[in-house]
């Protein structure tokens, strides 16, 4: 196999080109951006180990999805613990 690398000059040092492989385009939510943002901040490693292989990208996109399910579903329990229906918030708006 038959790879050929580049290099650039930086003083007197060669460095290699290195690019990562295009990533598909997900889009990230607020819960996916935060955990970034988390790693970043308190698992640094980690946070290099998923962008070096190409999985960060899904990797948020996937913990967004499960944290929107689960706000979802705890925000539908609140509900239906406190008794709040469609038709109670049609007739008092400002009470919920």
């Amino acid at each position: 196999m038959d790879i050929k690398i580049t290099y650039t000059q930086q003083g007197d040092y060669l460095l290699p080109d290195l690019k990562l492989p295009k990533q598909p385009k997900v889009e990230i939510g607020i819960w996916g951006k935060r955990h970034l943002r988390y790693i970043k901040q308190h698992h640094p490693i980690r946070y290099t180990n998923l962008l070096t292989s190409c999985k960060l990208t899904t990797y948020l996109a996937d913990i967004n999805e499960q944290a929107e399910e689960m706000f979802f579903r705890l925000v539908k329990q609140l509900a239906e613990k406190e008794g709040v229906t469609q038709q109670l918030k049609t007739d008092n708006q400002m009470q919920y």
